[in-house]
C-alpha cells in the first residue's frame, strides 16, 4: 500500500496491528464522500502527550480521544494530522461496554469524518456523526 496514510505512537507502546486493511477502510469512507486523499497522519499517543496538545494549540484543558488538525489546501482533498490518546480509548471502550478495537476504529473514523466536514458541536450534528461512524464500521472487512 502506499504511504499517503501513516500511522506513529509517541509516549505510548501501542502499535496498531492491521495497518494495511484500516489504511484501505480509511480510502475506501474518503472515496465514498468524494473526496481524495493527498495525505493523513495518525499519531498514538497517552492522556498527557494529548492533554498538551489540547492546552498548546486550543487552549482546553481538558482530556480528550482525539484532536485532528486539517491541512488541506484545496477543497475536496484530505491531508491532516489526527492525534489519539490510547488511553482515552481503553477508558471509552470500557466506559460504553465495546471492544478497544471497536472504540478504536470509531475515533480513527471520527477524525476522518471531522476532515470530510462534519461537525460534532450541537446534538443533531452531534446524531449525524455517530450515524456516519456506525456506517463506516460497518464498511469494514477485517
Amino acid at each position: 500500500m502506499d504511504q499517503l496514510i501513516e500511522f506513529f505512537s509517541e509516549e505510548t507502546d501501542f502499535s496498531l496491528s492491521n495497518p494495511e486493511q484500516i489504511s484501505s477502510w480509511i480510502t475506501d469512507i474518503i472515496e465514498r464522500h468524494d473526496y481524495e486523499l493527498t495525505g493523513l497522519t495518525y499519531i498514538f499517543c497517552s492522556d498527557d502527550y494529548l492533554h498538551n496538545i489540547n492546552l498548546e494549540y486550543l487552549d482546553h484543558d481538558t482530556l480528550t480521544d482525539i484532536i485532528t488538525f486539517d491541512n488541506a489546501d484545496e477543497e475536496g482533498t484530505i491531508e491532516g494530522d489526527v492525534f489519539i490518546s490510547i488511553d482515552r480509548v481503553r477508558d471509552n471502550a470500557a466506559t460504553h461496554g465495546t471492544s478497544f478495537d471497536d472504540e478504536l476504529h470509531r475515533v480513527i473514523i471520527h477524525g476522518v469524518l471531522h476532515l470530510l466536514g462534519f461537525t460534532d458541536k450541537t446534538s443533531e450534528d452531534e446524531a449525524t456523526m455517530r450515524k456516519l461512524e456506525d456506517s463506516s464500521l460497518s464498511l469494514r472487512k477485517f
